[in-house]
C-alpha cells in the first residue's frame, strides 16, 4: 500500500485553516455552513482528527477550493506544491459560486460552492506540463475518519475527472453516520478486491472483485464495507 504524504494530519488541515482564514470565515460559521460541529472543524485543522467524505466534500465548497488543492497540490499542478500548507505556501484559486447539492452527516441541503468540490483550476483541461505517470510508491492520499482512503491516481490537476483507489478498512463506509453523499457529473466504479455493498438511491448492490457500476451520482448513494477484509475499488468520476 502507498505511504501517505498527509493522511488526515496537519497537511490536510493547515490548508483548511490557511484558506478558510484568507476568506475570513470563522471556525463557527464554517462549522454551521458545512453541517458540522465547530469542535470538528478545529480538530481537523489541528491534524486531530480526520473527516467524513461527507464532511470534505462540504467543506471543499463552503471554501470553494478543490480536491487537488486538499491533496496538496498547488493551484497550477504539477510541481507547485503545497502540502504543509505552511507560512510560504501559496493559496488556491478561489473557484466561483454556484449550487452544489450534497448530502452529508447532517443530512442534505443546497450548499453554496463550485460545480463541485473536485474542479481543478485548469480551466478544464489536463495540465500538460511535468511528469505523465503516477508511481506507486508516491501517491498523495488522505485518510477519511469512516475507515476510508483516498489515494491519488494522477500527478496532475484535472478539471474534468477525479482518478481514485479507495480502500475501505473493515467495515469502513463514505460517511459516519451511513447517510448518503451527492454530487455532480458521472461516477463510475470498479471492486478490485473483496466485497462492497452499494447503496445507490432506494436500491442496494452487493459487488464483487470484478463487479464495476456506473450512474448518476446526484442520486444519494454510500459504500459500504461488511466484511472482515480490507476492501479496494477504483473509482472514476467524470464532472460536468
Amino acid at each position: 500500500m502507498a505511504t501517505p504524504k498527509d493522511g488526515p494530519g496537519p497537511g490536510l488541515g493547515q490548508r483548511l485553516r490557511k484558506v478558510r482564514t484568507s476568506q475570513s470565515i470563522s471556525v463557527r460559521e464554517l462549522a454551521r455552513r458545512a453541517g458540522c460541529s465547530a469542535s470538528l472543524i478545529s480538530q481537523v485543522e489541528r491534524g486531530h482528527s480526520a473527516p467524513s467524505a461527507g464532511i470534505l466534500y462540504s467543506l471543499a465548497n463552503e471554501l470553494r477550493v478543490s480536491l487537488d488543492y486538499l491533496f496538496g497540490f498547488g493551484p497550477n499542478g504539477g510541481g507547485s506544491d503545497d502540502r504543509g500548507g505552511g507560512p510560504g505556501a501559496t493559496l488556491p484559486a478561489i473557484l466561483p459560486p454556484s449550487t452544489f447539492s450534497a448530502s452529508s452527516e447532517e443530512g442534505s441541503r443546497d450548499v453554496p460552492g463550485p460545480r463541485s468540490p473536485v474542479v481543478a483550476s485548469t480551466g478544464g483541461r489536463l495540465a500538460t506540463t511535468g511528469a505523465i505517470v503516477q508511481r506507486a510508491d508516491s501517491r498523495r492520499a488522505i485518510d477519511l475518519s469512516s475507515g476510508v482512503r483516498w489515494e491519488r491516481l494522477t500527478c496532475q490537476e484535472d478539471a474534468q475527472v477525479d482518478f481514485l483507489e479507495v480502500v475501505y478498512a473493515p467495515h469502513g463506509r463514505s460517511t459516519d453516520s451511513n447517510r448518503p453523499v451527492r454530487h455532480n457529473g458521472r461516477e463510475y466504479l470498479l471492486v478490485l478486491s473483496g466485497g462492497l455493498s452499494a447503496d445507490i438511491g432506494f436500491e442496494t448492490y452487493e459487488l464483487q472483485a470484478g463487479d464495476s457500476l456506473a450512474f448518476d451520482p446526484t442520486t444519494p448513494h454510500l459504500y459500504r464495507n461488511t466484511s472482515d477484509g480490507e476492501v479496494r475499488c477504483v473509482s472514476f468520476v467524470v464532472h460536468d
